[in-house]
């Protein structure tokens, strides 16, 4: 996963609008929620004209569904206290899935080692909600799609001829599901992008004052979301989705070549709640201060022994040691290492410890989860899932991809625009049993430093992200970088700030050598990127030590700092300025 990542007048710049859909009352869903909005009565006219002659072709179409993303986008970025760039800009997805078979074996089955196309069955579409416009659209979509998948239903049955299955590969292709009729209102925002034009070029200009500072971008950005959904088993969804994000970002190179980055990011769902100025430069000072100390800190050799890593960073290794691998979808795949497959009943980590994925919760002691979605994008609701019970391990993260042992989804088919949605995580939830105190947490680091003779461990406060692993031919490890790393003695000196190592290791190890945490938990929002696409996820975790953990050199650069100081920082050039 990559991670990402004034005056209070100011803070209302953006608004959201929730508004109905203008529509006949003739056209309200079934469950009399709220008035079924044009474009989606278009889409059932169309599925229904369609299926109708589909469903009896030769082969036959056994599922359809439509898809329509109305997404509204702004954007503004600065760096080193001038604007980048400022603008808006709107869209809208199609997308038609065309299941050609039955729901045992269909057009999407895979074949062999070959990889899947992740390539999603998309087009881009107007804007105009002109109905007779969108059903032309949607019907050249349509037969392009089937096409393809009656070809591709070719190949799959070969395939079955002359290839070995596997129990797992033995699953049906697809789940059928309970319908959901749900209209939500629609979402509109709408931005003033000028006082965030100057808020940029401000925060920026402040990171500019040290002169350690190589570059610094921040980033505004307003996302507004609509999407329709309809399908021939009774499906019919629309809902949308505001967040708006700002993003922080500050390098510096240090003597010895390494690029040292520093990042931060605030996210919300409401123009009202957005950071003040107040909170903002608090955020800059914090970053070029700890800019400035990793740019003097001595770099750290690899090591192997007790971690304690705060809670966004225990987040982030709960994400990637375990959350990728229990994504469903990778259970069947031949290709997939398959770590916790046939583990569901075992103890795979402490007895203290569980772990749920919950996208239907937006947020957690106020500060908001970006996984957080009322439908996945396979039209199945969100559902809080227990994946670990008292470090049991009870199910996977399921899309639409049945198991032969878990035959339906849980709501968590997610893609980004443009993929074919796979099971993945949401917001990724772990809690303790027995936490304790933070302070009594690193009493315990101390203690097992003593214990195992080693003169410190290592405290990670702040983390990027990292990335895994799961091909069954590549080795079953994940690495995660950390960004603000210290030593701590077993002897009583201050703690060290250093620099240059990433957290390596393997799963089933990693997770069997947790041996405490604290009482408290902490937030990780970010954009993972996999099989489809970047997908807005968050990880929640209280501060885990662990007994015995491996460290690797990270990956440096050998180009020197630039040789001039910045221009505001060189004394001669203020000299020939006056």
């Amino acid at each position: 996963m990559k991670s990402e990542l004034g005056l209070r007048t100011l803070l209302i710049s953006s608004v959201v609008s929730v508004s109905a859909w203008a529509c006949p009352a003739a056209d309200r869903a079934r469950d009399g929620s709220a008035p079924m909005p044009p474009v989606l009565s278009a889409m059932q006219s169309e599925l229904d004209r369609s299926f109708a002659a589909l469903s009896k072709a030769d082969p036959a179409t056994y599922f359809l569904s439509y898809t329509v993303s109305d997404r509204n986008y702004a954007e503004v970025s600065g760096s080193n206290g001038a604007l980048l760039s400022s603008s808006e800009d709107r869209g809208r997805w199609l997308e038609v899935q065309s299941r050609v078979g039955s729901y045992q074996l269909d057009s999407t089955h895979k074949i062999g080692d070959r990889q899947p196309s992740w390539t999603s069955p998309g087009t881009t579409v107007s804007l105009d909600d002109d109905l007779p416009v969108l059903r032309r659209e949607i019907w050249r979509e349509t037969d392009r799609q089937y096409r393809a998948a009656s070809e591709a239903l070719i190949k799959v049955k070969t395939s079955q001829q002359i290839e070995v299955q596997t129990a797992e590969g033995a699953a049906p292709d697809f789940s059928a599901e309970a319908p959901h009729v749900s209209i939500g209102p629609r979402v509109d925002i709408q931005v003033d992008r000028k006082p965030w034009e100057d808020r940029v070029r401000r925060y920026t200009a402040a990171f500019s004052q040290s002169p350690y500072t190589l570059n610094s971008i921040v980033t505004f950005t307003a996302l507004g979301m609509n999407q329709y959904q309809t399908d021939t088993e009774g499906a019919k969804i629309a809902f949308g989705q505001a967040h708006y994000r700002l993003e922080l970002f500050v390098q510096s190179k240090a003597p010895d070549g390494m690029d040292i980055d520093r990042y931060t990011n605030f996210d919300w769902l409401d123009p009202k709640d957005a950071p003040d100025d107040k909170t903002i430069s608090a955020a800059v000072q914090k970053l070029i201060h700890e800019m400035e100390a990793l740019d003097q800190a001595p770099l750290a050799d690899p090591y192997a022994g007790p971690t304690l890593l705060t809670g966004r960073a225990a987040a982030v290794f709960f994400h990637e040691v375990f959350g990728h691998r229990v994504e469903g979808f990778r259970q069947k795949d031949i290709a997939e290492g398959q770590t916790f497959t046939s583990k569901i009943g075992e103890q795979i980590m402490p007895d203290f410890i569980s772990i749920k994925d919950d996208p239907t919760e937006k947020t957690l002691d106020r500060q908001m989860l970006l996984g957080s979605y009322p439908f996945d994008d396979e039209g199945v609701a969100a559902t809080s899932t227990l994946l670990v019970d008292k470090g049991v391990l009870k199910t996977f993260l399921m899309s639409r991809s049945p198991l032969m042992d878990i035959p339906h989804s849980n709501g968590h088919g997610r893609r980004q625009l443009g993929y074919t949605p796979v099971a993945r995580q949401g917001n990724l939830i772990v809690s303790s049993s027995n936490g304790v105190p933070f302070a009594e947490l690193r009493q315990k680091l101390v203690a097992l430093v003593r214990e195992q003779h080693l003169p410190y461990g290592l405290l990670i406060d702040d983390i990027e992200g990292g990335f895994t692993f799961t091909g069954r031919g590549q080795p079953q490890a994940f690495q995660v970088t950390p960004l603000v790393v210290y030593r701590v003695f077993s002897d009583g000196r201050p703690d060290q700030l250093v620099r240059g190592v990433n957290i390596v290791g393997t799963p089933l190890v990693s997770l069997s050598k947790i041996v405490a945490t604290s009482d408290k938990q902490e937030v990780f929002n970010g954009y993972c990127g996999a099989e489809s696409g970047s997908v807005p996820v968050s990880a929640v975790s209280p501060a885990i030590l662990i007994s015995e953990m491996e460290f690797a050199k990270k990956e440096t650069s050998t180009d020197r700092p630039p040789i001039l100081p910045p221009p505001a920082h060189d004394p001669e050039a203020k000299e020939q300025q006056r």
